[in-house]
């Protein structure tokens, strides 16, 4: 019989997978300003890869745009460029000292090319408890091989993991669900 301690390391993996999904999903924008859409965004700030909130405030003034008013005024053009450069789709206003973007609505075409999008990132998701599912069955075949555990042993930590995949798995649906619902909301 396995203790429940043995599943763990395998369910915190599942876990960290959820919410790995669940922070691509909230870099995808519904519509609304919301500054984690920046999370993702690197800025080549003195030759270091650094995240615009690290070098930068940022505000929400409004429902629809964001103000990046950086620490540093010479790093203006560097996070615009960033931006420019990223999967935004947006154009950032330049004041000299600070960046203003404008969220558009969004149009019924961009709506369902971010749902594919959140389905892809689901996708990997799920991919990625799966393969924690796989990694964690070849453990217990090598212990069961090395005589550490019964092939019962193994047969019911196959059924343990299953289970545990397959609701993690329908975590990540709900996510799902719960983002599409948002963004296909006009």
């Amino acid at each position: 019989m396995l203790s429940k301690d043995t599943y763990k390391i395998y369910e915190e993996k599942m876990h960290k997978s959820i919410d790995a999904v669940n922070a691509d999903f909230a870099s995808v924008r519904a519509g609304r300003a919301n500054a984690s859409v920046l999370d993702r965004i690197m800025v080549d700030y003195y030759g270091t890869p650094t995240p615009v909130q690290q070098i930068a405030s940022i505000a929400s003034p409004d429902p629809r745009s964001l103000v990046i008013q950086p620490w540093d005024v010479s790093a203006v053009k560097a996070i615009k460029k960033a931006i420019e450069t990223s999967d935004l789709g947006i154009n950032p206003q330049d004041d000299g000292k600070s960046l203003r973007l404008a969220f558009p609505q969004l149009t019924e075409e961009r709506r369902k090319e971010l749902v594919k999008q959140i389905h892809k990132y689901s996708e990997n998701g799920k991919i990625a408890v799966r393969n924690v599912r796989r990694d964690a069955i070849d453990a217990f075949k090598k212990k069961e091989k090395a005589s550490e555990i019964t092939e019962d042993d193994r047969k019911e930590a196959e059924e343990t993991l299953q289970k545990l995949t397959d609701d993690s798995c329908k975590k990540i649906d709900e996510l799902l669900a719960k983002k599409e619902k948002e963004l296909m909301a006009v």
